[in-house]
């Protein structure tokens, strides 16, 4: 048997790491604001859409409104109510996570989450071995690699 024709290419998650450093933190907290903001523009944008539609139902209703209108415009306030929430309770995530990036220490490492990576095992390899890879970061260049590449 030809051995040296006996290996896989295979798949595996790779856990993305960065040194906390003052530029991650400026550039995290910058990310965090943005999203921020664009949950609040949200805010804006569904609390408006809601009172238009509100109104257009008035305007076509004769006054005062029937039961049916009347039901009609509580539930698009429910629904409005309903997403405002969700919005509201993703900006306080953010808000905890922007906390958490104001108190991290320098040099300190964080998760930045997975990528994948295809890696060759050939008979004789340690398999766990070859999943537990890990890249570390500093301001976006790597500055290690961890692991049985």
């Amino acid at each position: 048997m030809d051995t040296s024709q006996s290996h896989l290419l295979l798949k595996r998650p790779v856990t993305v790491k960065a040194i906390v450093t003052p530029r991650w933190k400026e550039e995290a907290q910058q990310q965090l604001q943005t999203q921020l903001n664009q949950v609040d523009s949200q805010l804006q944008q569904l609390e408006m859409q809601g009172q238009r539609m509100i109104a257009e139902i008035q305007k076509q209703t004769i006054q005062p409104p029937g039961p049916q209108t009347a039901q009609q415009m509580e539930n698009i306030q429910l629904q409005v109510n309903q997403r405002k929430n969700e919005l509201l309770e993703q900006k306080n995530m953010m808000l905890q996570q922007l906390n958490q990036v104001q108190m991290l220490e320098l040099n300190q490492e964080v998760d930045q989450g997975q990528i994948d990576s295809f890696f060759r095992i050939e008979p004789g390899d340690n398999l766990i071995q070859k999943m537990r890879v890990e890249i570390l970061l500093r301001d976006g260049v790597v500055e290690e690699i961890r692991g049985d590449i």
